[in-house]
C-alpha cells in the first residue's frame, strides 16, 4: 500500500499559519488590483462577483453577465484542478502549488486581453486564487478561508460562541488573522496599482514565487517531517468520507 503522509497538507503550525497568513495576503493583494484595474472585477471574492452577475441579469446586460460568470467558472476550475495536483504531487504540493500560483499571475500580464466579455488576461490570475484555496488546510480537513474573508469572519464568529461553550475547534484562533492579512494585503494593493497599474500583478507573483523557494527549501531538507506533511494520512480537502 501506498503512504499516504507524504500527499497531506503542513501538520506543523510552525509551516501552516505562516503559509496560511502570506497567502492570504496575496490573495487580498491581487484582488485589490484586479478591483481597480479591471473595472471592479473580483480576482478572489466570488461572493461579489455573483452579486454582480445577479445585477447583470437582471439588467438583461449580456456583456458583463458573460464577463463576471466566465471569471466565477474559473475560479472554480482553479480550486477543482488544484485538489487534483496537490494530491498528485505528493509531499511536493506546497512547492508546486505555490511555482503555480507564481507563474499564472505572471502570465496574466502578458496574456492577450480579450474582449470586454471575455478577458483572457484577467483568467490566469483567477485560476492562481482559486487554486490557491486547494494549497492549505486546517486540522479538520477543511480548505482555509485564504482568497475570501466571509468564512473567516463567520467561524471566529461562531469560535467564539463555542469557546464560551469550551468546545473551539482548533483552527478558531487563525480566523482573525487571516482576516488581517487580507486586509493588510489589500491595502498594500491598492497602493501598488496606484503608483504601478496592472504590473502591481508582480508583486504577489514574486511573493508566491518565494513563498515556493522556501517550500522547496523545506521539502528537500525536512522530507516528511511536520513541516513538510501531515502526521497521519492524507485528507483531500473539504472531504468528509467515500462517496456512497
Amino acid at each position: 500500500m501506498a503512504d499516504k503522509t507524504d500527499k497531506s497538507f503542513p501538520a506543523s503550525p510552525t509551516t501552516r499559519i505562516p503559509f496560511a497568513l502570506a497567502l492570504s495576503a496575496l490573495a487580498g493583494c491581487a484582488d485589490s488590483i484586479g478591483f481597480l484595474e479591471f473595472s471592479q472585477l473580483f480576482m478572489s471574492f466570488m461572493s461579489g462577483n455573483t452579486t454582480r452577475f445577479g445585477v447583470s441579469v437582471s439588467k438583461f446586460d449580456w456583456e458583463s453577465t458573460a464577463r463576471v460568470s466566465s471569471v466565477i467558472v474559473m475560479f472554480c476550475f482553479g480550486a477543482f484542478a488544484g485538489t487534483l495536483i496537490a494530491a498528485w504531487v505528493g509531499r511536493w504540493r506546497l512547492s508546486v502549488m505555490l511555482l503555480l500560483q507564481a507563474v499564472l499571475l505572471a502570465i496574466g500580464l502578458v496574456m492577450p486581453y480579450g474582449t470586454f466579455s471575455w478577458p483572457l488576461h484577467v483568467y490566469p490570475i483567477v485560476i492562481a486564487l482559486g487554486l490557491q484555496n486547494a494549497t492549505l488546510q486546517d486540522e479538520a480537513g477543511r480548505s482555509l478561508a485564504l482568497t475570501y474573508v466571509t468564512g473567516a469572519v463567520v467561524r471566529f464568529g461562531t469560535g467564539l460562541a463555542n469557546l464560551l461553550m469550551g468546545k473551539v475547534a482548533p483552527s478558531f484562533w487563525i480566523q482573525a488573522p487571516l482576516w488581517g492579512a487580507l486586509s493588510t494585503g489589500a491595502v498594500t494593493g491598492g497602493f501598488l496599482q496606484t503608483h504601478y497599474g496592472e504590473d502591481a500583478f508582480l508583486f504577489p507573483a514574486a511573493l508566491a514565487a518565494l513563498l515556493a523557494l522556501i517550500a522547496i527549501a523545506l521539502t528537500v531538507l525536512k522530507p516528511g517531517s511536520a513541516y513538510v506533511t501531515g502526521a497521519e494520512e492524507y485528507h483531500p480537502p473539504d472531504a468528509r468520507g467515500p462517496v456512497k
